[in-house]
């Protein structure tokens, strides 16, 4: 009987010893040969979104020499991809590059409930990257500033209407009418850029967005750009004012970029993730890359994003109040 208890006992010991080892040889191996990394992305393919997403996943696989994928889940303003990787795995071979100004702090105001918890189920990476959206109207409607597009919605019953893909598109729009007392009609979009076909279209009078969606078209006299939803001018956007400049006294929305993983992540691996993506974020490629997306860089840590959530809590809760916006 004796015997048996020992021989128990060795068995038990063992089986400890070996799960201990695979969990610290997955966490020196990571990422293992064969297995993949996939890369959440919150937006439809081919939007700004998925373009940002796109480039740092590539830069990712150059570093760790691991196949990274990228995966699309669009919907519900960005909670159906928050909620997926909240509910994945901790093993490092889920990641989320999103921007959590938007998401993970706005959201607790946005909607009654959360199928996640945006602090407790989710473990910080790094910074990336940080810009504002712009405002846009059509290109040939003769609204060349935000004092003429002001005074052509208040001719249009009920002030006309504006597109939203997103949440700080959304809060932007409800800050902006705030501000001059309009009361033009939202109409959501799944996909920003439908939102913007809708715009050029005239089946909608103006639309904020991120700049990497519609540089390009603004560029190419496509789209107007009006305005940016930072309360100063960027040098990444030249040419465009502040929101400040143009009456908007009540707007200062900067959309920043950053990394998570699902709660629980060893850390051997989240210290690794984290010094691959500074290691990107520092690179002349990453600047250049978003230079031209009209954005600036934003080299951080996993500290500097929670202390970001912490202070723009009380910040969003300040604009979803003065944007007069119930929660879903």
């Amino acid at each position: 009987m004796q015997a048996c208890a020992i021989h128990l006992a060795f068995v038990l010991l063992s089986l400890i010893i070996s799960v201990s080892g695979s969990a610290k040889a997955d966490e020196t191996d990571y990422p293992a040969a064969g297995r993949y990394i996939s890369a959440i992305c919150m937006f439809a393919p081919g939007s700004g979104a998925d373009i940002f997403v796109r480039f740092y996943a590539k830069k990712l696989q150059e570093v760790a020499g691991q196949t990274v994928v990228v995966e699309n889940k669009p919907g519900m303003q960005g909670n159906m991809a928050t909620e997926y990787v909240a509910k994945s795995k901790p093993d490092g071979y889920t990641i989320f590059i999103a921007p959590a100004s938007s998401i993970l702090v706005a959201g607790p105001f946005l909607y009654k409930k959360l199928n996640y918890d945006p602090i407790k189920d989710f473990t910080s990476v790094t910074t990336l990257a940080k810009l504002p959206f712009v405002l846009v109207v059509p290109p040939d409607v003769g609204i060349n500033s935000v004092p003429d597009l002001v005074a052509r919605l208040k001719q249009k019953p009920n002030n006309g209407f504006y597109g939203d893909g997103s949440t700080v598109g959304q809060i932007a729009a409800e800050l902006f009418k705030a501000q001059f007392g309009l009361t033009t009609t939202e109409v959501k979009y799944k996909v920003g850029l439908d939102g913007i076909n809708d715009l050029m279209a005239h089946n909608l009078d103006f639309m904020f967005i991120d700049p990497v969606s519609i540089k390009e078209m603004v560029a190419n006299s496509r789209l107007k750009a009006l305005v940016i939803t930072a309360a100063q001018p960027l040098a990444a956007l030249p040419g465009l004012p502040g929101a400040a400049d143009v009456g908007i006294k009540n707007m200062d929305l900067i959309s920043w970029w950053s990394v998570h993983v699902p709660a629980k992540t060893p850390q051997p691996i989240v210290n690794k993730l984290t010094t691959w993506f500074n290691q990107i974020a520092a690179s002349d490629d990453a600047r250049k890359f978003l230079s031209n997306l009209g954005s600036d860089p934003l080299l951080g840590s996993a500290q500097l994003v929670d202390d970001m959530i912490a202070k723009e809590t009380a910040e969003w809760r300040e604009y979803i109040k003065i944007a007069k916006i119930e929660p879903q």
